[in-house]
């Protein structure tokens, strides 16, 4: 099936406006009117993800009645992951949810360790390497919701993992219909290099906002952390160095960033067909990386020439190109079902 091409606004197709504008104030103002009704309704769930973990997602149905006379498939779980200092309500999330949802498919929006309000539910620091307790959180979903078919979709560093989750797919007994990543994090070292050498708009942003995280997290554990002189540094590489050496097992910086990098072959084993999608002008991105990626056919990448860093942006309204894009992948994949009443269920 074709996709519809991405085709922004003149004054849209700057790289810097396309990472940037999806989070202005204004967006947001419009994407929570527009979504507060199913988040109200929204359940949420503390998921025992082994050794202790908690993490916490919300789940949103339709539960929308189907048409005797339509010929429909049962409605996929789709589970959703945000980027790195994102949460459960970013931005994109909410779009995607609001479009999935409409089309009656089930959410569940899932929040990293130390992400959104969660940073009181597990002693222990967030970082990138934490792949069991994401792992944990899918199989305890699948036990959940055992008759349901998972889509598992990602952005940025949720791209990342959710990718990593598919390559451990079989080891760990789970049943994913299909990955979709969007502007999925690959090598984190060339991201590093990236953020630092980029416009400095990303490294502060970046550095603020974990900034923010660490100090609620030492709030919440105040007789486990200390961290005045990382907060200190504002350089995202010497406060990324300090977490690793500080709070890891890992000997050094490098080998950190190599264990969540998902070039060479991390991607060689994938069983489940997943799905890349990325700007060829994303800023935190090289699409030199692209290159590196395992040459697998259940892989399949999507460029396009803007779009920046999970943006996508057509114009300034509250849906995005790439929410559209995973309406098409998944009615491709059979995975949506081809009925109104899911429609009809959420208008009201």
């Amino acid at each position: 099936m074709e996709h519809r091409a991405f085709r922004p606004q003149w004054w849209l197709r700057s790289t810097h406006s396309q990472s940037i504008l999806p989070s202005l104030p204004v967006r947001r103002l419009l994407i929570e009117r527009r979504t507060r009704g199913w988040r109200r309704a929204s359940r949420e769930l503390l998921l025992d993800c082994g050794d202790g973990v908690t993490l916490q997602a919300f789940h949103s149905s339709t539960h929308a009645a189907q048409d005797s006379a339509a010929q429909c498939v049962e409605p996929a779980l789709a589970v959703l992951l945000h980027g790195w200092e994102g949460s459960a309500e970013s931005q994109y999330i909410l779009s995607l949810a609001d479009v999935l949802l409409a089309r009656g498919c089930d959410v569940i929006r899932l929040n990293l360790r130390d992400h959104g309000d969660t940073h009181h539910l597990n002693r222990d620091l967030f970082h990138s390497c934490r792949l069991p307790e994401v792992v944990g959180a899918m199989q305890r979903l699948q036990e959940l919701f055992p008759a349901r078919r998972r889509v598992l979709i990602g952005y940025s560093l949720g791209g990342n993992f959710m990718l990593r989750v598919a390559a451990e797919a079989p080891q760990a007994g789970l049943d994913i219909e299909r990955v979709i990543a969007v502007s999925a994090l690959l090598d984190p070292a060339t991201t590093l290099d990236a953020i630092e050498n980029g416009l400095w708009i990303y490294h502060s942003y970046f550095v603020m906002k974990w900034t923010r995280s660490l100090m609620r997290k030492q709030a919440a554990w105040p007789d486990t952390y200390r961290f005045g002189k990382l907060l200190r540094s504002r350089n995202l590489r010497r406060m990324t160095e300090d977490l690793v050496l500080q709070h890891t097992d890992y000997p050094d910086l490098h080998s950190y960033l190599r264990d969540y990098a998902i070039t060479g072959e991390r991607l060689a084993g994938l069983t489940v067909p997943s799905t890349i999608v990325t700007a060829l002008d994303d800023p935190m991105i090289a699409p030199a990386d692209l290159e590196r990626l395992a040459d697998t056919p259940l892989l399949r990448v999507v460029t396009t020439q803007t779009g920046g860093h999970c943006g996508f942006l057509e114009d300034l309204g509250s849906h995005s190109w790439v929410d559209d894009f995973i309406l098409r992948e998944l009615e491709q994949a059979g995975l949506l079902p081809h009925t109104t009443a899911a429609i009809r269920a959420h208008a009201r």
